[in-house]
């Protein structure tokens, strides 16, 4: 499976006005999950490291800087499509909480703050919902999904 066509994910944290946990994700505006709120990240270039990757990607898709020693890698996620499988990928995912700047809407997505206790997981691909809050709680992740012929509901996990 390491022959999977490798992304990065990156999630950007903060305390709101009234000291609640916040994430930045943002709805997809085109390609790979159209529709759904996905964190922050996308392909990794020829030659290109995962960590190089997130910061690229954080910066094209919502102006924000970020830089490679303020992200902490959180695991590695592998997605299998067996019904499309040019969709199979494997994932690896970042989190910081210091980065500068004011997100800004760009052609992939447009970035909101959503309250962590609150997590719009219903409008997020399928297996966030069995990763993402405990990764957003500092635990570490390394999980394999399945995704049914639907293209959208995992059908197995490990």
């Amino acid at each position: 499976m390491t022959d999977l066509p490798q992304v990065c994910v990156c999630y950007l944290t903060r305390l709101s006005e009234t000291g609640e946990p916040q994430v930045l994700l943002g709805r997809k505006k085109k390609g790979l999950g159209l529709g759904n709120i996905v964190g922050l990240g996308g392909k990794l270039e020829p030659g290109e490291s995962a960590l190089d990757a997130a910061v690229r990607e954080i910066e094209e898709e919502s102006g924000l800087t970020v830089v490679p020693e303020a992200l902490t890698p959180m695991g590695v996620l592998t997605y299998l499509f067996p019904h499309k499988p040019t969709w199979s990928q494997r994932s690896n995912v970042f989190v910081t909480d210091r980065f500068s700047g004011i997100p800004r809407e760009s052609d992939e997505l447009n970035p909101e703050w959503f309250t962590i206790a609150q997590l719009p997981v219903d409008e997020m691909w399928d297996d966030a919902r069995h990763w993402l809050p405990g990764v957003l709680a500092g635990q570490r992740v390394e999980a394999t999904f399945t995704f049914g012929v639907d293209l959208a509901t995992v059908v197995a996990r490990g």
